[in-house]
């Protein structure tokens, strides 16, 4: 790899050096924008304009992110002071839920609804609010549930047949969308199973309260000072709080069913935020909980004003940086060096999986990483290997789930993600008793880490033959082409 290639990637190196080096992502993702726009310059001889267009364009593209932002915003808003949140937290506590068990069942329950809705951004929206509280009353470990809600928020991204990282990476790699689900999803379970024991024991191990508790008796030791802070920076706790004390009818489930039967009938993620939230309104009327219009509308105003601050003006810079890494076609070297290293199929695959979260990390976006880096990882299966057809489908199937799974479930991992960035945003605008940071998602990403790792690790070593419709053709089925040409292109980059 030459000196060009070389300056192509570094951008990334700058990125997370100054991520490691405690820097915050708005800061950091300037300078190395910055930076990336002089490596164009210098390696690709790109105008001021044609560097410009670059990532003001892919900003363009996550336009619609943003209305799902503030819509996502708006919904954990309401959902935290209509009775939502409060009656979910409620049945949760009757069923005897402790300390121990409630990242858990924050983690199979965000699991469940994202596999109904088909996005982990309205997911996590909806459970964000509901069991960092619970976690909050039952005296639980709000790091360990924030972790949880994360991880189950982005399983059904990863393989629910409505996701459109789904849809998307399946149609990259030409494959269709059930065969894929069908090809990870005995994978997929075992990940989400063997999380959810993770996760409990690492309860147990910090030893957490094991005994049920009344809601109304760990909100009367909330200190004087809490409510106080609460009422000035998120009045909607307060009233969460208030609601799970004095008890609200069951009725208010319903909006969160609503929004899960809309998603199960294929409507898209903005039209399910905007139900939730309007059936949060009605059934909120006929509760008592919400007391009029102009309250039910500031309640969204709030929203919108919280999802238009620090978090789109990160998501912007970090598109931004991606639009530009992009042009440059960053990624082309990597993967002519996968072709000179890799000794067998098995190994070309894993290294396209390598590719896969060394492109979301520079990107710092699954669904760029999938649109620039699917193709890549698609054409080196192409042209590098020969077989059945039926083999060569399992490598498109497997490429599709690297595009898809190390995007979404790699995203937690990288500091600098807009992923990271909202879920961070959601939890503070919500839980201002903690002041999260980056590596607080991070640190007991359980499922992320699982998810990442044994994919990576099966398909190095062969393993996933003992995994059902999981293992990819042997030997005997592929082979790599036996043609020099393929180095000489790396010799060349």
């Amino acid at each position: 790899m030459n000196f060009n290639a070389l300056m192509k990637i570094s951008p990334v190196f700058v990125m997370a050096g100054m991520m490691i080096s405690g820097f915050d992502v708005l800061i950091a993702a300037p300078i190395a924008t910055i930076y990336a726009a002089v490596v164009a310059a210098f390696t690709e001889r790109l105008s001021f304009k044609e560097i410009l267009d670059s990532g003001i364009d892919n900003v363009k593209e996550m336009q619609i992110v943003f209305f799902i932002l503030m819509a996502a915003y708006a919904m954990a808003e309401t959902f935290m002071s209509t009775g939502v949140g409060a009656s979910i937290i409620s049945i949760s506590l009757s069923l005897g839920i402790t300390a121990q068990s409630v990242a858990v069942v924050a983690l199979m329950v965000s699991a469940i609804l994202s596999i109904a809705t088909g996005t982990s951004w309205g997911t996590f929206a909806a459970s964000a609010p509901i069991f960092l509280w619970l976690n909050h009353i039952l005296g639980g470990n709000v790091l360990l549930t924030l972790a949880a809600i994360a991880g189950g928020s982005c399983f059904g991204d990863n393989i629910g047949l409505i996701s459109d990282t789904t849809v998307v990476s399946s149609g990259i790699q030409g494959v269709e969308v059930i065969k894929r689900i069908r090809h990870q999803g005995v994978w997929s379970a075992m990940v989400l199973v063997l999380s959810a024991v993770v996760f409990y024991l690492v309860g147990l191990f910090m030893g957490l309260p094991s005994h049920s508790i009344e809601a109304s008796t760990a909100i009367s030791q909330i200190p004087a000072e809490v409510w106080e802070a609460l009422a000035n920076e998120r009045a909607s706790a307060v009233t969460l709080l208030e609601q799970v004390q004095a008890g609200v009818p069951v009725y208010m489930t319903l909006p969160l069913v609503v929004v899960l039967i809309l998603a199960v009938r294929g409507l898209p993620t903005l039209a399910c935020l905007f139900a939730g939230i309007a059936s949060s309104f009605i059934f909120g009327r006929i509760a008592g909980t919400v007391g009029g219009a102009q309250e039910f509308l500031d309640l969204i105003y709030t929203g919108f004003e919280d999802a238009g601050s620090w978090v789109i003006i990160m998501m912007m810079w970090v598109a931004a940086f991606g639009g530009i890494m992009k042009r440059i076609d960053a990624f082309r070297p990597l993967s002519n060096l996968v072709v000179a290293l890799s000794r067998n199929v098995r190994q070309l695959m894993f290294y396209n999986g390598i590719l896969s979260v060394l492109g979301n990390a520079a990107l710092s976006d699954e669904m760029a990483q999938i649109v620039t880096v699917g193709p890549v990882i698609r054409d080196l299966v192409e042209k590098n290997v020969e077989g059945s057809e039926e083999a060569l489908e399992t490598l498109r199937l497997r490429n599709a789930t690297f595009s898809d799974a190390l995007g979404v479930f790699g995203s937690q991992l990288i500091p600098w993600h807009v992923y990271v960035g909202f879920f961070i945003g959601i939890a503070n605008a919500i839980y201002p008793l903690h002041q999260f940071v980056a590596i607080d998602l991070i640190r007991f990403n359980i499922m992320a880490v699982i998810a990442v790792f044994s994919i990576l690790f099966l398909t190095l070593t062969g393993l996933d033959r003992f995994i059902p419709l999981f293992a990819l053709p042997s030997d005997s089925e592929v082979s790599l082409r036996k043609e020099p040409a393929a180095k000489e292109v790396y010799q060349n980059a």
